[in-house]
């Protein structure tokens, strides 16, 4: 298909086991209400930017891997000898600015889990804002989180509207777990 108008009709003809089948028909969207979860989306849309998502999807199980998991607590207490071993991993994006804002943002969520109860509540508490505004509110707190990166990533988890089309059946099912923008 020559220039889809969405990543839904972008992937609509893919094989259903193509990773962005897989991506856009299980999780692109979809609420997430584990913090865990919610970090593992933000540490990758951060390492996306400047490469192509294909990529992303591609490695995602040997960041999981290589991010315990995306285990909060842990991912925070990473020394150096965890950021060598990160950068020295071929499975992965190897960039110290990402490794040390993954480290960085684990911290900050661990503050926020401290002071709201979660990373989830405090999104939810800062709910509904602009791009605009939840760029500003990024940037204040987290590293390595520019414009796209926060509309991806609030997008890809249902903080913000336009993962689906509206006709998309996907989008039908994502609107039945009642996501954060569908409840302004």
């Amino acid at each position: 298909m020559e220039n889809p108008k969405s990543y839904c009709e972008a992937v609509f003809h893919l094989d259903k086991s193509n990773v962005h089948r897989i991506y856009h028909d299980t999780a692109y969207g979809f609420p997430i209400e584990d913090d865990n979860e919610l970090f593992e989306r933000l540490i990758l849309e951060i390492n996306q930017a400047g490469l192509s998502w294909t990529t992303i999807l591609n490695k995602q199980q040997k960041f999981k891997k290589a991010f315990s998991n995306f285990d909060i607590k842990k991912v925070a207490s990473y020394k150096e000898p965890d950021r060598q071993r990160l950068l020295n991993d071929t499975g992965i994006i190897r960039n110290r600015l990402k490794i040390d804002a993954a480290i960085h943002n684990a911290n900050v969520i661990l503050q926020l889990q401290k002071e709201f109860g979660s990373f989830k509540k405090w999104l939810d508490y800062h709910h509904p804002k602009t791009k605009q505004e939840w760029t500003k509110l990024f940037k204040k707190a987290f590293k390595f989180t520019g414009g796209e990166t926060v509309n991806e990533f609030l997008i890809s988890t249902g903080y913000l509207s336009g993962a689906h089309i509206e006709s998309c059946s996907i989008n039908k099912a994502v609107v039945k777990l009642k996501p954060a923008w569908h409840l302004k």
